[in-house]
């Protein structure tokens, strides 16, 4: 049997949406600031970790192997569990308040965090703190699909993506100074929980600050989906229905551009998570910085970089597209993918760090490119009824590689091919440089394929609006 197109595929979707215009500018803009609040809290919340290194290994008597299962194993292993259910569930129901629980969640495990006393408890903890994160960027994505026309999108998701490098940018600079400030004594008295060594004090002040951005998601309205289909033969049937093999027949019809796409943004997102969370114990191992030098200095850096890469990808995006170049969004990635790998090799092998920190400006600018473009590039060929279950399929598979594998590689490469703390900069340099190659081939070859896609779901938007 012949396999079928892709409008034959969306003539079978159910309809969930109107003809009705996109909400207000001033109400899209408002609600993609408050997503990015809820990117930049989640963000924080999770890679603070990465500032916490040696006093958490030194009280709970774990090795860099242990901890890196702390810093992305734990998060991955429950985001890929849930993903595609929270997917489905954000193609059919309140996205809004798919994304209030996960708040409420990520913030009462961060405050957990604090609590532990054994290596058990932190894991247990962590993957609590992944559940809650794990309905964030489907329903999220989903959200700003439906707000923003797609001229606009790569735009609006890579401002959205300035929540996890502000995020990030935060956790190091903001974290290294608590880090700093609670480490002047032994220990710390927090009300309602008592004395606490000074790491511990920082997770529930991060915790309950998160509860704030909770009472501005409940001011963001859920906009209406736009771009759904119809059963055949007329007949209707309610947004949810959606058989998964629908979503797999429509990821099937376009395998090499799925694959390509996936794959290689994974690998992109595999090296920046390895990197992330290595970067201040590199740091502070090879150049005898403090977590307080290094929040200073690079927590700038990065939020100022980071940010301007996301957004400068994104516009680079828009503006092939604006030129006729479909497959812009890629070309986004590819660009950065190339560009970063010298600055990959040479950042870890700087004499000191302040050679260090000047190579990681223009590197940390680069890195950031795809951060919006990516998603932005499966939406733009996505129908609206699966768009967030497409999106979970994506976010499963980059968080099994990126923080499931990312941190560990590089701990595992410390511990069990130099055998020596101190090489963790060779360990970067080891993994980062053949997967950004490998990230880049898979991008190149999913050109050709993603401009087919394009073309083919142009063909069945205007069939829906015949």
């Amino acid at each position: 049997m012949a396999e079928p197109s892709v409008v034959e595929i969306v003539a079978s979707l159910p309809e969930t949406g109107t003809a009705e215009a996109y909400p207000s500018a001033a109400r899209a803009w408002y609600a993609a600031g408050v997503l990015t609040l809820a990117s930049l809290s989640s963000t924080i919340d999770g890679s603070i970790l990465s500032m916490l290194v040696d006093p958490v290994r030194r009280d709970l008597g774990i090795s860099d192997t242990q901890i890196s299962l702390l810093m992305g194993f734990t998060v991955a292993v429950f985001f890929a569990v849930l993903a595609y259910p929270i997917g489905r569930l954000a193609d059919s129901k309140s996205r809004r308040t798919i994304i209030a629980t996960g708040i409420a969640l990520w913030s009462l495990m961060t405050v957990f965090c604090g609590l532990v006393r054994r290596f058990s408890q932190f894991f247990v903890a962590r993957l609590g703190l992944g559940i809650g994160e794990a309905t964030l960027t489907p329903a999220a994505m989903s959200m700003i699909s439906d707000s923003f026309p797609k001229r606009r999108l790569a735009t609006a998701i890579s401002v959205f993506g300035f929540g996890m490098f502000l995020g990030s940018g935060l956790s190091i600079w903001l974290g290294g100074a608590l880090v700093g400030a609670v480490s002047t004594r032994e220990y710390w008295q927090v009300p309602l929980l008592g004395p606490m060594r000074p790491w511990r004090a920082v997770f529930p002040i991060l915790g309950l600050s998160g509860l704030l951005v909770l009472l501005l998601m409940s001011t963001v309205r859920e906009p209406r989906r736009h771009g759904g289909g119809r059963m055949a033969r007329g007949v209707l049937i309610p947004a949810g229905s959606l058989p998964l093999r629908e979503v797999f027949r429509f990821m099937a019809a376009n395998r090499r551009t799925f694959c390509c796409h996936i794959l290689g943004f994974s690998l992109f997102a595999l090296h920046n998570l390895a990197f992330a969370a290595w970067l201040p114990t590199f740091f502070i191992r090879t150049y005898g910085w403090t977590p307080a030098q290094v929040g200073a200095v690079y927590g700038p850096l990065l939020i100022v970089m980071g940010c301007l890469g996301v957004l400068a990808g994104g516009r680079l995006a828009d503006w092939f597209d604006s030129r006729g170049h479909t497959d812009g969004k890629l070309k986004a990635g590819l660009i950065s993918a190339v560009a970063a790998i010298p600055f990959l090799v040479l950042y870890p092998l700087m004499p000191n760090g302040t050679a260090s920190m000047i190579v990681l400006v223009p590197f940390t600018f680069l890195v950031s490119f795809p951060t919006g473009a990516a998603s932005a590039a499966l939406l733009a060929i996505t129908p609206n009824p699966m768009r967030a279950q497409v999106m979970a399929v994506y976010l499963l598979i980059v968080h099994l590689l990126s923080s499931g594998l990312g941190p560990t590689a590089v701990a595992l490469i410390t511990d069990y091919v130099f055998h020596n703390d101190l090489a963790v900069r060779y360990s970067l340099i080891v993994l980062g440089v053949p997967v950004m190659a490998a990230s880049a081939a898979l991008l190149a070859a999913g050109l050709a394929p993603y401009r087919r896609s394009w073309t083919e779901a142009e063909s069945w938007t205007a069939a829906l609006e015949r």
